[in-house]
């Protein structure tokens, strides 16, 4: 399976949630749920957005964050590793679709709002 081909599996695997849509980015995709990033897909392998809430359901789980080498030293990103169980079935997908998608509704909620250069 090729890679937009894989990227399209995986939208649909999380469809549970509501519509997921793909954006290359970086060499691998940002998947999005209604403007938000809830997913990353990298070195064909799928990592969900997490935040504080939602990690301890990860950690016990036995996944890992997205980590890359950023400016000499390894830098972890709030996207952790799907379980594998969870990337055979839609039902199975469906929870750890819904705490991505919780976990980037509470980050929106939290950043401030960033200035915009152009207003006095």
């Amino acid at each position: 399976m090729g890679s937009d081909d894989y990227v399209a599996f995986l939208c649909e695997l999380m469809a549970g949630v509501g519509r997921v849509t793909p954006r290359r980015m970086f060499g691998g995709h940002g998947l999005y749920h209604e403007g938000r990033m809830i997913a990353l897909v990298a070195d064909g392998r799928l990592y969900l957005k997490v935040d504080a809430a939602t990690r301890p359901a990860f950690e016990a789980a036995g996944s890992h964050a997205f980590v890359y080498e950023g400016k000499g030293k390894p830098v972890a990103m709030s996207y952790w590793l799907a379980p594998d169980e969870a990337l055979d079935d839609p039902a199975l997908m469906q929870p750890w679709a819904r705490r991505a998608v919780e976990a980037a509704l509470r980050s929106a909620a939290i950043k401030p709002a960033r200035p915009n250069p152009r207003r006095p």
